[in-house]
């Protein structure tokens, strides 16, 4: 008999299910009695009225989908919009939307490290998320890995590099939420010639000048050798995701970046949605101030019960947990309290802590805050 080829996914999961690392769907109701600390809704958009019936407006209009990729069928009036207005909120001179922040970083990954000529340096932060190190791996360019935020490696790697460069960092760490010295790096950058490509997914609507972001924060927006990615899916509560930066760059995504090329365009719903919630935002710009102090709400709570978290700088509250398998079982037990949290285990985390993951929400009342904190504490594993 011909060998089975896949036979050996058998003991791979077996492995996976002694190591407490198997991973299962959970399909949510439209209507769930949870508290949310699990989903990336930070600003409380997702549901707002005014989002919802633009989506579904943007469909009656222009249709259920794109009905092909960018530069065939799939740009729509409402698509320059969204461009045109992320750009101008951030601060940016263009910007060019994607099917999914992860296939803007494909993109600008790819792309801005240049011709395949094995040129190219790309140094990339360990901590970064998955889609800015798979940018990375499918580059065609030398690739140099430095410890978690630390600009003296990013300035040292860059240094020793005689050509083209590309520093590449999370904004806002997406595990532990904390923020990268995005002026330290920017530095490192132009003292060794080199480019700064920045994901920006946890800073929009969060960090910024009413949620303008991490890059305006820190006063980079809008500069010559800067470029920045952000994520519809978040902040923005739609999806999608944009390549934000010099018009020079963005004409050269349309012409170079394979998953813009060959991916079929943004739906129009997410699109009619992303421009709703901008608009939301810049009309309420305290939600991105609300946010940060829920944050910083949970981080107390549960601090203050003797846990070990990490200090957030922006919505992700990270909760050290003892084990994989106590991780699972926390998050069971705080998902049968009523309340849903993040569970972050190997191999989700570079440096193999296993975590509850909390991410505020601007739309939490304090009562709330303190109903979540409580359940946390109650059901902590005491090893």
């Amino acid at each position: 008999m011909p060998q089975d080829p896949f036979g050996w996914i058998g003991t791979e999961h077996e492995r996976l299910r002694a190591a407490g690392l198997v991973r299962a769907l959970r399909p949510r109701p439209a209507d769930s009695s949870l508290t949310d600390l699990a989903g990336n809704d930070y600003l409380g958009l997702t549901r707002h009225p005014e989002v919802t019936e633009a989506a579904a407006g943007a469909a009656r209009r222009w249709g259920g989908g794109a009905t092909g990729s960018r530069l065939v069928t799939g740009s729509t009036e409402l698509h320059a919009r969204l461009e045109r207005e992320l750009a101008e909120f951030c601060g940016f001179e263009a910007a060019l939307v994607f099917s999914s922040g992860y296939a803007a970083n494909l993109a600008a990954v790819t792309a801005l490290s240049g011709p395949a000529d094995g040129s190219a340096l790309l140094v990339c932060d360990e901590g970064n998320h998955a889609s800015l190190i798979d940018g990375c791996r499918l580059a065609r360019a030398e690739r140099t890995i430095v410890p978690h935020a630390d600009p003296e490696a990013f300035a040292k790697a860059l240094a020793a590099h005689d050509g083209r460069a590309l520093a590449v960092t999370d904004s806002v760490f997406s595990v532990d939420g904390d923020a990268a010295p995005l002026r330290a790096l920017a530095e490192a950058c132009r003292d060794n010639g080199a480019a700064l490509l920045v994901d920006d997914a946890h800073g929009l609507g969060v960090l910024g000048d009413g949620g303008r972001g991490a890059l305006h924060a820190a006063g980079l927006a809008g500069d010559a050798d800067v470029v920045a990615t952000v994520t519809l899916s978040k902040s923005l509560g739609s999806q999608g995701g944009a390549v934000l930066g010099p018009a020079r760059v963005i004409e050269h995504l349309v012409s170079t970046a394979r998953t813009f090329i060959f991916d079929t365009g943004l739906a129009p719903a997410a699109v009619g949605a992303a421009l709703a919630s901008l608009a939301v935002l810049r009309r309420e710009p305290e939600r991105a101030a609300r946010v940060r102090a829920v944050a910083a709400g949970l981080h107390r709570g549960v601090t203050a019960a003797g846990l070990t978290a990490v200090r957030p700088d922006a919505a992700v509250v990270s909760v050290r947990a003892p084990s994989p398998e106590a991780a699972v079982r926390w998050a069971a037990d705080c998902r049968a309290a009523g309340l849903a949290v993040g569970c972050f285990r190997p191999p989700s985390v570079p440096d193999g802590v296993s975590r509850l993951r909390l991410t505020a929400r601007a739309d939490l009342s304090d009562r709330r805050i303190a109903e979540a904190v409580g359940t946390i504490v109650e059901t902590a594993p005491t090893a």
